[in-house]
């Protein structure tokens, strides 16, 4: 086997070692353009050795909170009503229905109120397919607040959930967090609005307490189920023939059958009282509050939407409770005629007479206090 012999390298000069290291104009001009775009990297100070602090980051402003009232807008003026009473002077409320000529079930709005519910800041609404016009094409920074949504209630429920005691409360406290979350600096402002505002909730759900303690086995007929979370609350039972109230709820007019059978029950006095809702005047309520007061039969009318005489959802509430108390009082004084006791004892315990509006707290605005583009 034959190995190539290893030569070691010829040694070079130093002038040849020198020449070797040298470095072309090519290779400094590119050392030098890479010097300077380093520089525009790092910055122009860390280049020529200039001494000084590195940056401190800055915080980010804190937002601002807002100062001027919040723009709330209400679909119906029951919910409105509330709106007001728990945001107080921090709040602007519009109500876009607030008249009882107007049903809610088939408004349509104008362009001025379309235009005032895009702008709110928060928008109050009932839900349960009452009002689906007041939550459509809202802007993404709205805060939706429904009543619907606050109890559980869906399309085909009964909507009229102002009436419900559970509903207003939860509605109350929703109003007064949703207040809190806008403006942080007057959450105690709000809670104490709020615990004015169960004060006299409190007074009223006593009064339907002792009204059903009072007065047993009351019941009603009605042309339109729109108080029937009160009138639950409040103890009574419900004798509307169902069928009659399948074809109301269903936008029907009821047959001639539906309004004989109901006919029936108010000659027969088999209810107390008729609850009738003013805002559906047609033949066949007109044709049943007539036979009612030819029988005798109280006749207690309702809205849908609160009255513009009322202060406060809670008063106009409380009214309907005296005047239903005073309905069927006069008919226990009337049945108790031949009795040694007098009127005044015969009714025992009378609901409480505690002025729901009352309170120490502002004074509830009225109703008139609120706009309404929808007209």
């Amino acid at each position: 086997m034959c190995y190539m012999r290893w030569t070691r390298p010829k040694r070079r000069t130093t002038q040849e070692e020198g020449n070797r290291h040298a470095l072309s104009p090519a290779s400094i001009f590119r050392i030098l353009a890479a010097g300077i775009t380093l520089c525009t990297v790092l910055g122009t100070a860390s280049c020529f050795g200039a001494s000084s602090e590195p940056d401190q980051p800055t915080a980010p402003d804190a937002p601002k909170e807002q100062t001027t009232p919040i723009n709330v807008v209400a679909s119906v003026n029951q919910w409105g009503a509330l709106a007001e009473q728990i945001g107080g002077v921090h709040v602007k409320v519009t109500s876009i229905l607030s008249s009882t000529t107007e049903d809610a079930h088939t408004f349509e709005p104008k362009t001025t109120a379309v235009d005032t519910l895009q702008k709110a800041q928060v928008v109050v609404s009932n839900g349960a397919g009452y009002d689906s016009w007041a939550t459509k094409n809202l802007e993404r920074d709205t805060v939706s607040v429904s009543a619907a949504q606050m109890v559980g209630a869906v399309e085909g429920d009964n909507p009229h959930l102002w009436f419900s005691s559970d509903a207003r409360n939860a509605m109350a406290k929703e109003l007064a967090d949703t207040y809190s979350r806008i403006m942080p600096k007057q959450r105690k402002y709000f809670t104490n609005k709020l615990k004015a505002w169960n004060r006299r909730e409190t007074v009223i759900e006593r009064s339907m307490k002792e009204f059903s303690d009072t007065h047993k086995n009351v019941s009603y007929a009605a042309t339109e189920p729109v108080a029937y979370y009160l009138l639950s609350d409040m103890g009574l039972s419900d004798k509307t023939p169902e069928s009659y109230t399948q074809s109301i709820s269903e936008g029907s007019q009821p047959s001639s059958k539906e309004l004989q059978d109901f006919q029936k029950i108010l000659e027969g006095h088999q209810v107390d009282m008729l609850i009738n809702n003013v805002q559906k005047a047609e033949d066949a309520t007109n044709i049943l509050t007539g036979t009612a007061h030819k029988s005798d039969v109280p006749v207690i009318d309702v809205t849908e939407q609160m009255p513009a005489d009322s202060k406060s959802l809670i008063s106009w509430i409380a009214q309907l409770i005296k005047q239903m108390n005073e309905a069927v009082s006069s008919k226990d004084d009337a049945t108790s005629s031949d009795s040694d006791v007098s009127p005044s004892e015969s009714n025992g315990k009378q609901p409480s007479s505690d002025n729901p509006d009352s309170d120490s707290d502002a004074a509830t605005p009225d109703n008139t206090g609120q706009t309404d583009p929808g007209k």
